[in-house]
């Protein structure tokens, strides 16, 4: 399903009170005496999606002017995934955009419910209308614009070329960048690399082991208190064993007091089990105290103060203390930045390597890009011949027999993401004058019908599904405004068309019309735009044939204009 517009509500804009326009899918017109508002319909739908707001289209005596529209889109589609990454809702197939601008010139829009930067507004149009008033001529003037309309102009013959040459432009695009870094930045590589071979140079010097630095602190410990450790080990030896020197009779040494204890229990354990149990628990602790003995005279005797050691030892946790100080907090995160330095260095040392390679790389690609930016070129040019001959052959049926449309096909600066080539759309409107930009080759209402003209050539590959004209008709009459009216048909075959219009022929082929009725004062109430059955339509056709609604030769002729339509769309 494409998407179309269902309803449009405006108020407060230009002379436009309020007025409620709901559109058919195919082909609407929209007409009405001089004044009544028919251009605000086509500013309204322009500000609905992006247009540049101005505050001197707010109606006097209005804070604001509001435009909504509700579109009927496919839950699925592109552009209600794009609503959806906005934070926007659609309900029932059905989007709401709304935008008021106040007097002050403040713009403001809403898309699904939420309010979102007007600039959204744009990005989301450009899947949804192509707005071609007076003002909005723009679509097609951008350059990019115009090289993709000729890229889907060109059809499938385009597609894999441009498929391969975008591939290889991305690819292309991630070498340079590559090469930039390397090559840019070789002095920081280098200064880099160069830190990382002292470091390394440095730990592997020093070798130094997981735990070592807890090791060596405990040694520093235990050589700088050597003396003091001894006395106290033999201290506690001889309060727990004695001095075997001295006799027996001042023996006050925790072993032979325990003993004595013991010795006085034995004498009765007999007795009572619970003194038993006490006598060997003494026993037990007699025996503990001299293994604590015999292994604190060990102790002292091993502990020896070695002030050439603790220099080696200070000299060495010095060293360490340096290390951590550097690449870690202790030895193990020394080792591990260690491990870490060798990898980078391995790859900073490939980078000659690496240039080498990219640099083959890249020549292959540019290479690649010249000869697929040299195919597309070609598609392109052909595609153009093709794209100016149909808009020439419109262009002479819609009253501009002498004008002629070329697509110029040049070489940009470099490549680019789509190739090598810039496309400009040209216009010469008649045989002695030069091809200018569309923008300024022609007048406003020829511009308009060379849009048409352009929009009919590519109704096929152009995914808009909406398009608006006003003043396509300006300066045309007779022939040349049935062949207009023709060719909106023909484009809405395959698109939604709004076209306002004062041109009874091209209302004629309309499939809906609609007319902005003013009130005595003026301006347009809600009722005010009326959407006309067969008889109204022959009224108002009479009335822009003869001026008059009830004018019979009018009335005739209108109805013959319908007849003539109604049987070339049945044709087609």
């Amino acid at each position: 399903m494409r998407p179309r517009v269902e309803e449009v509500r405006i108020q407060g804009l230009g002379v436009i009170d309020e007025a409620v326009l709901e559109l058919s899918p195919g082909f609407t017109v929209v007409t009405g005496e001089t004044g009544a508002g028919k251009t605000m319909v086509v500013t309204g739908l322009g500000l609905l999606f992006g247009g540049r707001a101005d505050p001197a289209r707010v109606r006097p005596g209005a804070d604001r002017a509001t435009v909504e529209g509700t579109l009927i889109v496919s839950p699925d589609g592109k552009v209600a995934q794009q609503v959806h990454d906005l934070g926007g809702e659609i309900e029932d197939g059905e989007l709401i955009i709304s935008r008021t601008v106040s007097a002050e010139g403040r713009s403001r829009a809403w898309l699904g419910g939420r309010t979102v930067p007007v600039g959204t507004l744009t990005y989301i149009a450009d899947d949804l209308v192509a707005v071609h008033g007076q003002m909005d001529q723009q679509r097609l003037l951008q350059p990019g614009r115009q090289r993709a309309a000729l890229d889907r102009y060109a059809g499938d013959d385009l597609v894999k070329p441009l498929r391969a040459y975008e591939q290889a432009y991305r690819r292309h695009r991630q070498v340079v960048e590559q090469l930039r870094e390397l090559t840019t930045r070789a002095r920081e590589r280098a200064q880099e690399a160069d830190m990382l071979r002292f470091g390394l140079d440095e730990i592997e010097e020093a070798e130094p082991r997981v735990g070592e630095d807890a090791e060596l602190r405990e040694e520093a410990e235990r050589l700088a208190h050597a003396d003091a450790l001894r006395t106290a080990a033999t201290t506690a030896h001889s309060a727990l064993l004695g001095d075997p020197m001295a006799g027996p009779q001042i023996a006050q040494d925790a072993v032979s007091l325990v003993g004595q204890a013991r010795a006085a229990v034995e004498a009765v354990r007999s007795f009572d089990p619970a003194l038993a149990g006490l006598a060997d628990r003494l026993a037990e602790a007699g025996y503990l105290i001299s293994d604590v003995a015999t292994e604190l005279a060990a102790y002292a005797e091993s502990v020896e103060a070695d002030p050439v050691r603790l220099a080696v030892v200070q000299e060495r946790r010095s060293l360490l203390t340096g290390l951590s100080r550097k690449y870690g907090e202790d030895a193990a995160a020394v080792l591990d930045w260690a491990r870490n330095a060798a990898a980078r260095l391995a790859e900073l040392d490939g980078d000659d390597g690496r240039i080498e390679e990219l640099t083959r790389e890249q020549d292959e690609l540019v290479a690649r890009l010249e000869e697929l930016a040299a195919e597309l070129t070609a598609i392109r040019e052909a595609a153009a011949e093709r794209f100016g001959a149909a808009v020439t052959a419109e262009l002479a049926a819609l009253a501009m027999p002498h004008s002629r449309v070329s697509v110029a096909v040049t070489r940009g600066d470099g490549f680019g993401p789509h190739g090598v080539d810039e496309v400009e759309l040209r216009l010469a409107a008649h045989p002695a004058a030069p091809p200018l930009p569309l923008g300024k080759g022609a007048s406003g209402g020829e511009l308009s019908r060379v849009m048409l003209a352009i929009e009919v050539v590519f109704a096929g590959a152009d995914p808009v599904p909406t398009f608006v004209f006003d003043e396509v008709d300006a300066g045309v009459g007779g022939k040349a405004a049935v062949e207009i009216g023709r060719r909106l048909a023909r484009l809405a075959r395959s698109a939604q068309v709004i076209v306002v219009t004062h041109l009874p022929q091209v209302a004629a082929f309309a499939d809906q019309h609609l007319v902005v009725e003013k009130a005595s004062d003026g301006s347009v109430v809600r009722s005010g735009v009326v959407a006309l059955t067969q008889e109204g339509r022959a009224r108002e056709l009479s009335r822009m044939l003869a001026g008059l609604e009830d004018s019979e030769l009018g009335r005739a002729h209108a109805e013959e204009l319908l007849s003539i339509a109604l049987a070339d769309k049945n044709a087609h």
